[in-house]
């Protein structure tokens, strides 16, 4: 176990005290949280890129390389900062999580961008089977695709010429 000059603090699962509200509290903010911001990432950086961003700030934040005479409020900043960093690794540092994060933010952005202009089922496009799409004509003449594995796990899909978004639905 790690530990440091805060007895309270250990990289063991937390399974009372402040740590484990603190810890509660920022996986309900997950979808909120902008994990690629509090590593100081590019959502398209590649893996190799976000290790080496979130290593560097591991150690700049980590409880142990903070000096003694720091004051109390700056040493739990410090804390904060250091659990934030660690769950955004923990997201973006594996693939699967990384990629259902990435879907969640797509689509949360897509929902601020303006209402959904239909409902489609996946069943109603047009399966391209050069590039693994499905696809569906727009009335700007643009067209909405999907692969056929974000199909299961996407439900909004923008238009790729205008500004329209269709919600897609799965038939049973």
């Amino acid at each position: 176990m790690l530990t440091g000059p805060f007895p309270y603090y250990s990289i063991e699962p937390i399974r009372e005290g402040p740590l484990l509200v603190q810890w509660m509290m920022a996986f309900e903010q997950i979808p909120k949280k902008d994990w690629y911001s509090i590593l100081g990432a590019d959502p398209s950086a590649n893996m190799s890129d976000l290790k080496q961003k979130y290593q560097k700030l591991i150690l700049l934040y980590h409880p142990d390389k903070q000096s003694a005479d720091v004051p109390a409020g700056t040493v739990e900043e410090c804390i904060q900062k250091f659990i934030e960093i660690d769950q955004a690794w923990k997201i973006l540092g594996n693939e699967e999580t990384k990629k259902e994060y990435d879907l969640q933010r797509q689509e949360g952005d897509l929902r601020n961008t303006g209402p959904v202009d239909a409902q489609v089922y996946l069943e109603e496009m047009c399966w391209n089977e050069g590039d693994h799409t499905f696809s569906l004509s727009c009335r700007c003449g643009g067209k909405y695709s999907v692969s056929k594995d974000e199909a299961e796990e996407v439900t909004l899909i923008s238009c790729d010429t205008c500004s329209l978004i269709i919600e897609l639905l799965h038939y049973g």
